[in-house]
Order: structure tokens, then C-alpha cells, then sequence
């Protein structure tokens, strides 16, 4: 039976408390440089710093794959305490040709006055040239919808036929640039005031092996301020014990091999999540923590990327027959209708890998103010948390030179120390107490503090490793009750880091691929009959970053 839950807005004063303490072409010379430190100024003390569930990748009947009404799907939303969500159709001849966006938005104006209490983003995934899929995300505004819509048409690989060239070739070289270009263009469109505020996040980079290192550093150094990260963790969390589950199922659908368009570096265990979690995120010292070591934001994210809900009981609307209609969900129907048709109610359990948004994954979101606006400065400023399985309720990360009484810098920020400066990490965390929607009270095994050496650009833009960073240390918390406060020290800094956090329910672990001394006791991939996903949850930590003055 599922637990209603409210939506999570934790101030930061009560966990600090419980510590004791419309332009079509690109403008020339306008793409911006990438920083050596977070793109977006960082926020020390906000006394009311807002944690805010977020699922920035969902998909309605306005995507040629997917089943829902926004009604149904904001509905779960409020059950399950999402207090951010967002729609991001899939770029389809329907939903750009047809007014899928401009239908999608109309309901999303809706829904925004009938639900003052979430922020309802619009936005659309996108078919990066040459490469996967990303989220793309717009401030709410008078023409949010029209630039969405211009972007697809300009900028969208399926559209565009810019899908799947081989590695290496012409053709390929030519896409990734197209995609740089659009990113940039986004940036321009902002600039232009043509709107307010515009987020890029790639989605599920290892499921095909298309997002080479160097892409994604590419993508992320045409315009940082835009293009601010990645999903750690895919969504369809379910495949692995969805209706239609057999013994090759993954969790996340990562059930794939190389192909002709993958890059050739990456390793077989690359197709596969481990603990759920994408294989460039979970692995210490891997692709990941090879782009934090330059120096540069790139933050993760997780979401549920909901299509069709494992086991849920409505199946896929009729589309008209006759006059040209075809049989079935075809793409042609869609195309010609630009949605699917309102589900429709059997009783019976239907295939689908999906969980409802903030049922199973959380994106917590460090808002300075419960706004649209702020929930983007936030994301491009790095201060978010992930979850499964509803593991935590809440993780404040801070580190301040030792001897000093303020709260420090939070997730995503620099503190910056004189060489020879001890520094001193205070973990806080919120113990989450009501059962998840599987039956679980979960209990927090440990929490691992990951150390990285920030050690500058790469000479090999396809470089997925970073040799400096490892598991710092281990901490067991199965004996804590209540609120968690953890405080470790540095001493004597005298080159630059940064640090990050994970932790889970202690059910599923073993040695990460860089070996034992990097991670003993690590996230592992799933055999045939181990993918129940509430049987191993983790949680992930953005880095806070440690210069020297």
C-alpha cells in the first residue's frame, strides 16, 4: 500500500539546528568559457534554504511512448511529495508539427493554477546530434513553449536526421558540433531576454554508449551556465521486476551492447547500472569524478522518466480507425494526432518499467526561494542531493576552515583556504521515518566520503578516469538513531579537492572496478533475479569543492 507523503520543503535552519551549530542563428562570440569553479555564485547561509523534491524527466500522452494524462501524473506527484516536476516530451514531427508544444503548454498553464503549490516546468527531451538523449528546461514565460518548439525544429537530432553516424566519421565530427551550437544557442536566446532562465541535463549517458568523454565535455564547455550535468540514475528503476521481466533485465533498461555509433573506449560493464545508478556515476575515479578533478561544475541528478508505471492497470488509449488511421499506437498516428489518447482502465496489471514521479527517485533541490528561478540558480549552482527508495529524508554538506563558528560553503560551492589550513566536513542527515511505498522504513547503513585531487584540464579530452580520487572513508551508521551528525577533519591542505558523499542500505556492494584500494565496498551490477531495486538504494551527494588561496 503506498504512504501518502507531503511534499519535503527541510530548511536549512533545522538541520544546521539538529548539528548544534527569438534569435534563430548563434551570436558570434558568445559562447561562454568554461570556469574553474561552480558557474553560479554560491549561497553560504541562507537561514531558509529550501530542500524541494524534484523529477525534472517526465513524459505524458504528448510523448509518442508514454500513457498518461498531466492530470494523473501530477496527481501521483502530490501522493508521492514532488514539489518540482517537469514535462519533457519526447521532440516527435507530432509534437512540433502538430502542437504537441503548444497543446502541452495550454495544460501546463492549467494545471499551474490549479496546483499553486508545485512548480510545473515544460520542457523537452531532447536528441542530442551524434550522441543520446537530454533534459531541456525552461523557465515559465511568455514564449517558453515557441523557443522549445524553435529549438527542436533548429537543433533536434531526430528531426534533423542527425542520429547515430559511426564513431569517428565525418559524419560524426559534424553532429557534435551541431550539438555545442545548440547549446550555445540556448545561452543566446537567454541573453536575448527572448527567456528567463534555460537548463540542459544529459540523460541516461551510458545506456548506449553514444556520449563519448569528449562530447560530454564539449557539451558542457559551450555554455556551463547551461549545460550544468547529467543523470546519475536513470529512470524505469522497475524493468528488472516489471510484468514483462525476464532473466536479461535492468535496471533502467540498461540492457544494451556497442554498436557502430558507441564509443569504442568504453568497457562491457559500462551498458549496466550499478546499485542503479549510471555506470559514469557510480564508479569512483571514473567519468564522473575524471570531469569534477578539472576543476568544473558538472552536477548529477536522478528521475523517474516516467512512460508506463510498472504494473499499473490502464493501457494505451484507441487512436480513430479508417481515413487513413492506422492499427494500433503507431508513431504515424501520433504524428497525425500529435498525442496519444486518454488510457484506458482494464483491472489488469500491464507491462511497463517505470515508477511515479518521486515514488522511487528524488531529486532534492536547495532553493533559495520556492520560484521557478530559483530552482534553476539552484540546480546550475550544484545544490542538490539524490535518492532512492526514499533512503533519507535529508543531507546538509558543509566544510569551513577549522576553528570557524559560520555554516561554510554547501554543495557545489568552492571554499577557498590559505595552503597549510585544516578544513572540516560536517555531514548532517534526517533519518527518514515513514514506510516507502514498498513497505520499507529504510535505515541507512553507511555514508562513504569520496576524496578527489582537482588536478586541471585533461590532455585527453577522452579520458574517463581520475587517479587521485578514491573512497576517503567508511562510515557504519547501522547503530544511529534520529538525526545523524557526522563532522570530519582535513588537516594541513595543501592542494586542491573536493569532496562528495554517497551511502546506502548496506544490502548490495562490492569492489568498484578501479580496485579495492580506490573502492572496496561499492555499488555492483545485478544478476538475473537480484534487480529489485528496494532491496539496494543509495544516495549521492553534488561535491563541494576545497582551492587554494
Amino acid at each position: 500500500m503506498c504512504t501518502p507523503q507531503t511534499p519535503m520543503t527541510v530548511s536549512r535552519r533545522k538541520l544546521m539546528g539538529a548539528a548544534a551549530l527569438v534569435a534563430a542563428g548563434l551570436v558570434a562570440g558568445e559562447v561562454v568559457s568554461a570556469p574553474q569553479t561552480s558557474a553560479a555564485p554560491s549561497i553560504d547561509d541562507p537561514q531558509d534554504l529550501s530542500w524541494l523534491v524534484g523529477d525534472h524527466h517526465v513524459h505524458t500522452v504528448y510523448s509518442h511512448d508514454a500513457k498518461y494524462l498531466q492530470s494523473q501524473l501530477l496527481d501521483k506527484a502530490q501522493q508521492y511529495g514532488v514539489d518540482v516536476i517537469a514535462f519533457t516530451e519526447h521532440s516527435n514531427w507530432g509534437h512540433a508539427n502538430m502542437g504537441g508544444a503548444l497543446n502541452s503548454r495550454a495544460d501546463i498553464a492549467a494545471a499551474r493554477s490549479a496546483r499553486p503549490g508545485m512548480l510545473i516546468f515544460q520542457g523537452l527531451e531532447w536528441y542530442i546530434p551524434a550522441a543520446e538523449h537530454a533534459t531541456v528546461l525552461v523557465a515559465p514565460g511568455p514564449n517558453e513553449a515557441r523557443i522549445l518548439r524553435q529549438f527542436e525544429l533548429l537543433w533536434d537530432g531526430k528531426l534533423n536526421g542527425w542520429e547515430k553516424p559511426p564513431y569517428g566519421s565525418p559524419a560524426a565530427a559534424d553532429q557534435e558540433a551541431k550539438a555545442g551550437a545548440a547549446i550555445a544557442w540556448l545561452g543566446d536566446q537567454k541573453r536575448a531576454g527572448l527567456i528567463d532562465d534555460v537548463v540542459v541535463l544529459a540523460n541516461h549517458p551510458s545506456r548506449l554508449g553514444f556520449d563519448s568523454p569528449h562530447e560530454m565535455r564539449a557539451w558542457r564547455d559551450a555554455d556551463p551556465t547551461i549545460m550544468i550535468g547529467m543523470e546519475g540514475a536513470p529512470g524505469a528503476q522497475g524493468s528488472a521486476v516489471s510484468a514483462n521481466a525476464n532473466a536479461s533485465s535492468q535496471r533502467g533498461e540498461y540492457e544494451n551492447a556497442p554498436s557502430a555509433s558507441s564509443f569504442p573506449g568504453f568497457p562491457a560493464e559500462s551498458y549496466k547500472t550499478r546499485g542503479g545508478f549510471d555506470w559514469v556515476t557510480s564508479v569512483v575515479g571514473g567519468m564522473w569524478d575524471s570531469m569534477l578533478a578539472e576543476g568544473k561544475p558538472f552536477w548529477i541528478t536522478t528521475n523517474s522518466d516516467n512512460h508506463l508505471t510498472i504494473k499499473d492497470t490502464m493501457r494505451i488509449g484507441d487512436y480513430p480507425t479508417g481515413d487513413g488511421w492506422e492499427n494500433g499506437a503507431s508513431l504515424n498516428n501520433f504524428n497525425r494526432a500529435g498525442r496519444r489518447p486518454d488510457p484506458v482502465e482494464t483491472g489488469t496489471p500491464q507491462g511497463g518499467s517505470d515508477y511515479w514521479p518521486g515514488q522511487f527517485s528524488r531529486t532534492h533541490i536547495g532553493a533559495a526561494a520556492r520560484s521557478y528561478r530559483e530552482v534553476l540558480e539552484a540546480m546550475r549552482a550544484g545544490r542538490m542531493w539524490v535518492d532512492h527508495g526514499h533512503l533519507i529524508a535529508g543531507l546538509d554538506v558543509r566544510v569551513r576552515p577549522v576553528g570557524h563558528t559560520g555554516p561554510g560553503k554547501v554543495m557545489g560551492s568552492t571554499l577557498s583556504v590559505a595552503a597549510g589550513t585544516g578544513v572540516e566536513l560536517v555531514i548532517t542527515i534526517t533519518p527518514t521515518t515513514a514506510a516507502n511505498s514498498a513497505g520499507i522504513v529504510p535505515k541507512l547503513a553507511h555514508v562513504d566520503i569520496i576524496k578527489g585531487l582537482v588536478t586541471g584540464p585533461v590532455a585527453d579530452d577522452d579520458s574517463f578516469t581520475a587517479p587521485g580520487t578514491r573512497v576517503h572513508e567508511r562510515i557504519d551508521t547501522t547503530a544511529e538513531n534520529g538525526t545523524i551528525v557526522l563532522t570530519r577533519t582535513f588537516a594541513n591542505v595543501t592542494e586542491p579537492f573536493y569532496l562528495r558523499l554517497r551511502g546506502s542500505d548496506g544490502k548490495r556492494s562490492g569492489v568498484g572496478p578501479m580496485g579495492a584500494a580506490v573502492d572496496p565496498q561499492g555499488p555492483i551490477p545485478h544478476g538475473a533475479g537480484e534487480g529489485d531495486p528496494w532491496a539496494d538504494t543509495w544516495f549521492y551527494s553534488n561535491p563541494v569543492f576545497v582551492s587554494i588561496a
